[in-house]
């Protein structure tokens, strides 16, 4: 079936602009956002309708795993413009740090709602699964009754990230006029290749969202709804995918080493920080070549408006930005997931940031949070464009 869209306006995208009103949280290194599915999918549904860029990552737990060991995997997760909390354990880490998550927000069930909702018809492009499962996909979503329609298929095979990424390819995917983008490379080959092409594409909403595909397809069948609420969605997985178990086991014990090396720790700790009342101050300041947001006394949730804006006007326009926190600042789960959206978009337009904590008890609180790579910074001119030099690596 042929579906003939006609050519969305191209926005431009060369100005890098980031929402620091989103309701985002660090969960022990990475940013997620609260919100439900009905939210996420109303807010895809507005991004696509306006030929807005979105760019939504589903971090689960091998995500917050392996973002541990792999910055350049890490920060593509920093950069997007959404994560969503993809697995009961991200939920469960959630909750344990008193963070206000009820429910998983898994990309498949992110995929479904959008296949089944009545407010818009959604268009899609597969990019990547095994050999002619995407064909596959594409001719059982067009044969559905649903409103969401397929308009282009396409598995690159297992080349290099250039390989993947050739003039051809994005073309052939531009010519779509897609709304959604579905990347189904593995994890971190799918984050790699999206970023990597991210600026060339016209497609509004672009996801790595593995299985996906597979469950379209019909050659991997998905958990009962109710599995994947206890948790149990990674048995139905080896069951459905035997070679999976190794992963599984390794999640699994990494999972019990992160609960006593950081969840627990962090979780006593930001309950003695609840309890601080110091009052929050800012301080601003722009030399010409350097803006300095100055930060004191406690940063809660409740208070992080200020510390919006500033962040809003520190990244206006394309500098270098240095935070600095004074010896009584204290930074909940919700300024730690600020900060990390400013790490991402300083990272994006390959500016410099530097961070600098004064008081040992908040460097104790970024440790057990594995945000110390903030105070690392960054150097100018970086961002992007070294994930694709990394890509080789992630092979």
């Amino acid at each position: 079936m042929t579906v003939n869209n006609p050519a969305p306006t191209r926005p431009d995208r060369r100005h890098v602009i980031t929402d620091f009103t989103r309701p985002v949280y660090c969960v022990l290194g990475l940013p997620f956002d609260a919100l439900d599915m009905q939210q996420t999918v109303d807010l895809l549904l507005a991004r696509a309708g306006n030929a807005e860029r979105c760019f939504f990552s589903t971090p689960n737990l091998n995500f917050l795993i392996t973002s541990q060991q792999d910055p350049v995997f890490r920060d593509s997760v920093l950069r997007s413009s959404l994560s969503l909390a993809d697995g009961m354990p991200v939920v469960w880490l959630a909750r344990l740090l008193g963070l206000p998550f009820t429910a998983r927000v898994a990309g498949a069930t992110v995929f479904e709602r959008l296949r089944d909702q009545r407010t818009m018809p959604v268009s899609v492009f597969f990019f990547g699964g095994p050999d002619g499962v995407a064909q596959q996909a594409a001719d059982v979503l067009n044969a559905g009754e649903g409103r969401m329609r397929c308009v282009g298929a396409y598995s690159p095979g297992f080349g290099t990230l250039e390989e993947m990424s050739t003039p051809a390819i994005i073309e052939r995917i531009n010519a779509s006029h897609a709304d959604l983008l579905v990347v189904s490379l593995g994890a971190k080959r799918g984050q790699a290749w999206i970023e990597h092409n991210l600026r060339a594409l016209d497609t509004p909403l672009v996801s790595h969202l593995g299985a996906v595909v597979n469950f379209v397809a019909g050659t991997v069948s998905r958990a009962p709804a109710l599995v994947g609420r206890l948790g149990l969605e990674w048995l139905w997985r080896i069951k459905e995918e035997p070679a999976l178990w190794r992963r599984y086991w390794g999640d699994g014990v990494a999972l019990v080493r992160l609960l006593t090396t950081r969840a627990l720790p962090a979780a006593l700790d930001a309950r003695r920080l609840r309890a601080a009342g110091a009052v929050p101050v800012l301080h601003e300041s722009d030399d010409g070549g350097r803006y300095t947001v100055t930060l004191g006394g406690a940063w809660r949730l409740a208070a992080l408006g200020e510390l919006r804006l500033a962040l809003a006007r520190a990244t206006a326009r394309p500098r270098r930005i240095h935070v600095a926190l004074r010896d009584d600042c204290s930074l909940d789960s919700a300024a730690l997931g600020l900060l990390l959206l400013l790490y991402g978009h300083q990272s994006k337009t390959g500016n410099a940031l530097s961070v600098d904590a004064a008081s040992a008890s908040l460097r104790r609180t970024m440790r057990l949070q594995n945000v110390e790579f903030l105070l690392q910074g960054l150097p100018g001119n970086t961002g992007t464009a070294a994930t694709g030099a990394d890509f080789a690596a992630q092979r």
